[in-house]
């Protein structure tokens, strides 16, 4: 639990950034509007100013990891089995990622492992349950050198660890992707929680029992956001078909622990709205149903979150992944979504309640599955996806230019790295952010796990 001191201080963070946080873009994203959901202006092409992409070595292994666009240049860190600095080795299963200042040119990044419930904790004096494999490790990397320069175990003992959010007061809140509970397997303790991870350090309530923060939640947790305006945090559920977007106003704002009201979200005058096919991009508002039991016994079933909140009339989402704060809106993906089930991105606007569908993914050929996402400091989206085949990271722009940005060649058969001898093209991105000053790009590649810093002559080319 956090200080008086502690607390005082968070809430007048919240305050003070309410008005500055967050992403600074060129404009909101309603030129895209005009391309429609179906018709993005040039498909999966190149960025018309990136140019094509092309092989890339990177700068730590001399292997052929990524293609780029050219003159972007790379190097990979924090690969699975690495020496960390605390003497263990980095985890496997990298995800959910996010960049924080630590002065003088520093960043330290805190990075989700989506473990489950198999191996043991990796940091046993951090475990929330010792029985549980996931968790979050945070590193140093100095953005002048271009240098990763330490690394350490900063939450341990819980239950893939998928995706998460910034807060406005610098902590990164990970998140269970699961509603695994005590009498499941070896696990001692209920899952499916989100923590709180300092930028600086270990769980906040670290030490022989972190805690989790019931109150926002017990279900299949994917990403958060927060709007800084008010404090308030949105997060998403992947529930597969049957997902719910979600509100958590806490009772003090910035201090997330001390309780407050869970609610999921539905569309205004209509009773359990379907928003996975037949979605027009007109702004829909929207009403909020509190849920009565937001950490119930049994997370699955009639007691469900998403169950409470559909039967008073909430609206169902489509596998919803990633979300984002940035321009003053909520960007969520729901990646099952669309009438071609290849993918949805959706805007709230919290100041007026409102909601529309931004982008749809007409054919797998444009975009397979988006599942984390970000908005880049220069205005657009960019896109991690986990489809089938190769996999790529790509830029959606405020005029509608969807584009390749990276390709992911991994293939360690005939050079191997770190004990890994396996064909990894087809792994996942995820964790996609950028460094304070926008010059540096991070991203992982879920397995074997690695994660990357790509710089280079961002421009004008939308991401």
């Amino acid at each position: 639990m956090a200080n008086s001191s502690h607390r005082i201080d968070r809430r007048s963070f919240l305050a003070r950034t309410a008005a500055t946080a967050g992403i600074s873009v060129a404009g909101p994203l309603t030129a895209l509007l005009s391309a429609g959901p179906s018709f993005p202006r040039r498909g999966r092409g190149p960025s018309p100013d990136y140019g094509p992409l092309v092989p890339a070595i990177d700068e730590t292994t001399g292997l052929p990891l990524l293609m780029l666009p050219e003159d972007f240049r790379y190097l990979s860190f924090g690969w699975t089995r690495d020496p960390m600095n605390d003497g263990r080795l980095t985890p496997s299963a990298h995800d959910g990622m996010a960049t924080f200042a630590a002065g003088k040119g520093r960043i330290h990044l805190v990075r989700n492992h989506e473990v489950g419930d198999g191996p043991d904790a990796f940091a046993p004096n951090l475990a929330y349950d010792p029985k549980a494999g996931g968790g979050t490790t945070t590193l140093e990397f100095d953005t002048n050198r271009g240098l990763l320069l330490s690394s350490w175990s900063s939450i341990s003992g819980t239950v893939r660890n998928c995706a998460g959010g910034t807060t406005p007061w610098g902590s990164w809140l990970t998140c269970e992707e699961t509603t695994l509970g005590s009498t499941d397997g070896d696990l001692t303790k209920n899952h499916g929680y989100i923590f709180e991870v300092p930028a600086t350090g270990t769980e906040l309530t670290a030490g022989p029992d972190p805690k989790p923060y019931n109150a926002m939640g017990r279900f299949s947790h994917e990403a958060l956001a927060i709007d800084p305006a008010t404090g308030w945090v949105y997060e998403t559920e992947d529930g597969g078909s049957s997902s719910g977007f979600y509100r958590y106003r806490p009772t003090t704002p910035g201090v997330l622990e001390d309780g407050g009201v869970l609610e999921m979200l539905g569309i205004a005058g209509v009773f359990q709205a379907d928003t996975r096919t037949n979605q027009n991009q007109e702004w829909r508002d929207v009403v909020w149903h509190v849920i009565d039991t937001p950490d119930p016994a049994v997370a699955t079933g009639a007691t469900s979150v998403y169950n409470q909140g559909r039967v008073k009339g909430a609206a169902r989402f489509g596998k919803l992944e990633g979300a984002w704060y940035g321009n003053e809106r909520i960007y969520f993906v729901a990646s099952s979504g669309g009438n071609a089930g290849q993918g949805q991105v959706f805007e709230y606007d919290p100041a007026n309640q409102r909601l529309r569908l931004l982008f749809e993914s007409p054919s797998a050929d444009v975009l397979n599955a988006p599942d984390n996402l970000t908005v880049s400091p220069r205005g657009g989206l960019v896109l991690c996806e986990d489809g089938d085949g190769t996999e790529y990271v790509h830029g959606l722009t405020t005029d509608g230019v969807i584009f390749r940005f990276i390709q992911n060649t991994v293939d360690l058969r005939t050079t191997p790295w770190n004990g890994f001898n396996s064909d990894f093209r087809s792994s996942e991105f995820a964790g996609a952010c950028y460094s304070p000053d926008g010059k540096w790009f991070f991203v992982n590649i879920q397995s074997p796990g690695i994660t990357f810093a790509i710089t280079g002559p961002w421009g004008s080319g939308g991401i």
